[in-house]
């Protein structure tokens, strides 16, 4: 079992930066794909970045992000396994949402279905 638990979310200006962290306990060690989605009130769940072990770092070859947060968000992660990052710059009220970390014992990209393991969310807010 891995459990997850996401921080650092908040009310934050438009154009602001905000950067949340998923502290990972249990057999970090199985893990293999970690991902960020996120889910606004009435959406889906959506994805918003992945990475990938290597086997030795996580791979920045194996980095993925949505479209709408390309060039605005950075995921990354410590190679102990035990916290993975979202840095989130020039934020935009449409990104207002509830960010979620996820984990997979396997490849995973951007479909949610795949993840294994969840958070419980941190809200993240962009005032106009």
């Amino acid at each position: 079992q891995v459990q997850l638990v996401e921080s650092g979310g908040g009310l934050v200006q438009a154009g602001g930066s905000l950067r949340l962290s998923c502290a990972a306990s249990g057999r970090t060690f199985s893990m293999y794909s970690m991902g960020w989605f996120r889910q606004a009130p009435g959406n889906v769940r959506e994805f918003v970045a992945h990475l990938t072990w290597s086997g030795l770092t996580w791979s920045g070859r194996s980095t993925n992000y949505a479209d709408s947060v390309r060039g605005r968000f950075t995921i990354s992660g410590d190679n102990s396994k035990t916290t993975v990052y979202l840095q989130m710059n020039s934020l935009k009220p449409d990104d207002t949402a509830r960010y979620y970390c996820a984990a997979c014992t396997y490849y995973c990209s951007s479909d949610y279905s795949q993840y294994n393991y969840w958070g419980q969310g941190t809200q993240v807010t962009v005032s106009s």
